[in-house]
């Protein structure tokens, strides 16, 4: 079976859109930035390197340094599909960001996005 071409799209490329539809709803850079280090453990400089190599979706996701395990406590729909019923793993973590991404510019709180007070860490 043939990859998704968003595998292969750089995530800088993303970025913008990512902090367009947030600045657009009020919110911030800084917001969009602690969702992905939140969900792939990446510090804020390796994300920064990782958007400086232009590293694609694929590698971004495969070389995160510890996926966050409340993500899993991610539901609902994206592109009218269920993110929880995804079953192709990198396809999933994208799902779920792009899920993260529109719960902020919905208005949501950060504890609420970051899933904070439903598990302990």
């Amino acid at each position: 079976m043939a990859k998704h071409r968003i595998y292969s799209v750089s995530v800088a490329s993303v970025y913008p859109h990512y902090v367009a539809k947030a600045e657009k709803k009020g919110r911030t850079k800084a917001e969009i930035d602690e969702i992905i280090c939140w969900l792939t453990g990446y510090s804020q400089e390796r994300l920064d390197d990782q958007l400086a190599n232009n590293t694609n979706f694929e590698n971004f996701f495969s070389q995160a340094p510890r996926m966050n395990p409340s993500r899993s406590l991610i539901t609902g729909m994206i592109c009218g599909v269920r993110v929880e019923d995804i079953q192709e793993p990198i396809m999933q973590e994208i799902r779920y960001l792009d899920k993260l991404i529109d719960e902020l510019a919905k208005g949501r709180t950060m504890e609420k996005i970051l899933r904070n007070s439903q598990v302990d860490s």
